[in-house]
């Protein structure tokens, strides 16, 4: 996927989660924050990031916050991206392990009182998929969540649930950075969340993690990430 018209800036503050207060070219303005999560350890005053611009006079903000340099990292940490690069990686034939690649992608599905990321179709075969964007890094290890998410642990039994009916399920962890040497469940930050998870590998539902090829104005899925559902989270 790629962002029109983006800019480096320098991140100021940010006031609430919604906005940041950048400086442009030595003047300082708003940015919308494409991420509701803390994003603490990326957003400190003085870091590098990158602002997509916007040319519509009825915007509250001219600029979107999409990415952010961590050290020698460039992180993109727009929340909607990680759906976006998945729906293009299956679209160009990523081979899914135990399902294959992909004949029909669906987007947005429900199934019972839940609404999933993916529905999709491969052959005689077809999965349920939910997706979660991976921001939050330490020594090249990569977590989820960074704050706690009630909605993830529901999407996880909602994945339990399919599995159980007979249906396949998964739930893949799109990491925005490169390098990662191995992903975890942030249970320092949401023990029922990394129980959950375990749970659900346990019972057959599938997890996923892949890093991605990030640019200032660019994110593409590379490479799967090796998972650890075990490891005592230290940050």
């Amino acid at each position: 996927m790629r962002y029109p018209d983006v800019i480096k800036a320098t991140f100021l503050s940010r006031p609430n989660r919604f906005v940041a207060q950048v400086e442009v070219e030595g003047k300082v303005t708003v940015a919308h924050v494409k991420n509701t999560g803390r994003c603490r350890e990326l957003l400190v005053p003085g870091a590098a990031v990158f602002l997509q611009q916007h040319h519509n006079p009825s915007r509250k903000t001219p600029f979107s916050l999409i990415a952010v340099q961590k050290g020698e990292l460039l992180i993109n940490m727009d929340s909607q991206a990680p759906n976006q690069v998945w729906d293009e990686a299956l679209a160009d034939g990523l081979y899914i392990p135990e399902l294959g690649v992909a004949d029909t992608i669906h987007r947005e599905v429900t199934w019972g009182h839940s609404r999933l990321d993916f529905l999709v179709e491969c052959g005689k075969r077809s999965a349920y998929m939910e997706v979660k964007g991976v921001t939050l890094e330490e020594n090249r290890v990569v977590r989820f969540p960074d704050a706690p998410t009630e909605r993830g642990v529901k999407h996880l039994h909602t994945l339990m649930e399919i599995n159980q009916s007979g249906g396949m399920a998964y739930v893949v962890f799109i990491v925005q950075m490169e390098g990662a040497q191995y992903f975890t469940p942030n249970a320092d930050m949401h023990p029922a969340f990394a129980q959950t998870l375990r749970e659900a590998s346990e019972q057959g539902v599938k997890i996923l993690a892949y890093e991605c090829h990030v640019e200032p104005d660019g994110l593409k899925v590379t490479k799967p990430v090796p998972i650890r559902l075990l490891e005592k989270n230290n940050i």
